[in-house]
């Protein structure tokens, strides 16, 4: 992200966000003084969560530093067929309404803080929850570090290298932890709201820049004809059914983040829920649509670069832009505070559910089940810095380019979707077979993974998924179930 003209500049910017988050954060303690004593409090805002509030927090949930920063270098490297990219959203939208309203009535009724929570309600397996619990473990693990690499290459940018890399990840960790440790989820929520009213503005003055000075997606598509024909073509077989493919995995996969279904938990009330959801239901379009067409006209802005330097792009367009007039200077320096913003209230969603499961349903459920409230909340929110430093480690180097951690974390966190979303419905649903499935789905993924093994162009976490549903499905049919097992499920489910 190479931001050079703005180096000092982009470090009050940052300095600025920085001590905004800690205000955040330093309110919401003062105003609510014990919310360290509950776990209903801290992780879940009291499930007060308005419209608005909701709304945002969901919008920073989907569309993290990896959209605004990785999304256009995709679309630059493969053109028109990357306009999947928006369908990618609109599919989270349609698999959060096949379970969410459903899931929030659950999560009120059994007064849930976590995902696995209701594994242990729905299937009474210490194997499935444990297993459940590990696998949303290693999403969020996933997903926390492609926002620290996100970080210090946003700062690094922003700052010209007046702040290197690193001391960009650490700096603005250290402002996550504190602001995340003193306010949890509220905190979390109005940072959210903070940023995502920032990172708007900034890409809709992004995207009138680059029409301005760079011509427009006219000028794109007529430069694309004549050098890179292979950008404006539609996919071959294979490549529609790997368009398919991704849809299916993201779709589902991020409906299902463990950090996401803590909002449905935190919702006011079921109509503030489908209220923020419909609002959601545009962000496809202003947001990944956005994005999109500046990658395209980035073709014709900056040819010919490589698949390193094209991880560069936004910043390259928007170092060029700024240096037209003093607007656009000031607006792409806003821009790219909001991004980083954005990161950090995406990676610090993502710690406050890791610290939540690993308080509540490891420690609090297998360790120590006599821990009060309070000391489950110590144990998360240690735990979670011992992650994040371990995290730090990793992101040091990072290991790819972000596109492909985002897709790496899908694999095996979709595992968990069977368990969850049948087991809201059917009552036949058994915990052997949720437990057989996952375990099934996950070796397959990860085999399909590690070794680099394709078949059909489908997704291995698709492959894994499918092994899964079957197992799921078929396996409860054939189960001998007694009639007291089924009425007793049939309750757990009922609304």
């Amino acid at each position: 992200m190479d931001l050079a003209f703005s180096g000092w500049s982009g470090v009050l910017i940052l300095l600025a966000y920085g001590l905004l988050m800690l205000g955040i954060g330093l309110v919401t303690y003062l105003k609510n003084r014990n919310i360290h004593e509950s776990l209903d409090e801290y992780y879940l805002g009291g499930r007060g969560l308005g419209v608005m509030v909701l709304f945002f927090t969901f919008f920073a949930t989907q569309y993290s530093g990896n959209t605004v920063v990785g999304y256009p270098a995709t679309a630059y490297r493969q053109g028109f067929e990357y306009l999947v990219s928006v369908p990618y959203f609109i599919m989270i939208i349609m698999a959060y309404l096949l379970f969410a309203p459903r899931l929030y009535a659950m999560g009120k009724k059994y007064k849930l803080i976590t995902p696995a929570q209701w594994f242990e309600k729905r299937y009474k397996s210490k194997a499935v929850t444990i297993l459940a619990s590990l696998l949303m473990l290693y999403g969020l693990g996933n997903y926390l570090l492609e926002q620290l690499v996100a970080i210090g290459q946003g700062v690094s940018g922003l700052t010209g290298g007046t702040i290197p890399y690193q001391v960009g990840v650490i700096f603005f960790v250290v402002i996550m932890l504190i602001y995340g440790w003193l306010g949890g989820m509220r905190s979390v929520a109005y940072t959210d709201t903070m940023q995502g009213i920032a990172l708007l503005v900034g890409i809709f003055m992004l995207l009138i820049g680059s029409i301005i000075y760079f011509g427009g997606l006219p000028t794109s598509a007529d430069y694309m004809q004549a050098y890179s024909p292979e950008k404006l073509g539609i996919p071959d077989g294979p490549g529609i059914v790997n368009w398919f493919s991704l849809l299916v995995l993201i779709g589902i996969g991020a409906a299902v983040y463990p950090h996401a279904i803590q909002r449905i938990f935190a919702a006011k009330n079921e109509r503030t829920l489908k209220r923020s959801f419909s609002r959601m239901a545009w962000m496809p379009f202003v947001t990944a649509g956005v994005v999109f067409i500046i990658g395209i006209i980035g073709i014709n802005a900056f040819p010919g670069l490589s698949t390193g330097e094209s991880e560069q792009l936004v910043g390259m367009m928007a170092s060029s832009i700024a240096s037209q007039n003093t607007v656009f200077y000031w607006a792409m320096i806003l821009l790219f505070g909001g991004v980083i913003a954005a990161i950090v209230s995406t990676a610090d969603s993502v710690l406050l559910t890791f610290s939540s499961i690993i308080s509540n349903d490891l420690y609090g459920n297998y360790i120590n089940p006599e821990a009060s409230e309070h000391k489950k909340l110590l144990v998360g929110k240690l735990l979670g810095v011992v992650a994040v430093g371990i995290l730090i480690i990793i992101a040091w180097f990072p290991p790819a380019t972000l596109y492909q951690i985002f897709i790496l974390k899908f694999e095996l966190l979709i595992q968990i979707a069977p368990g969850l979303i049948l087991g809201l419905y059917w009552k036949r649903l058994r915990s052997k077979t949720v437990f057989a499935g996952m375990v099934a789905g996950t070796l397959v993924a990860s085999v399909m993974t590690i070794f680099d093994l394709s078949l059909l162009g489908v997704a291995s976490g698709l492959w894994g998924l499918l092994l899964n549903t079957v197992i799921c499905i078929v396996g409860s049919l054939v189960a001998t179930v007694s009639a007291v097992e089924e009425n007793e499920m049939k309750e757990v489910i009922g609304i």
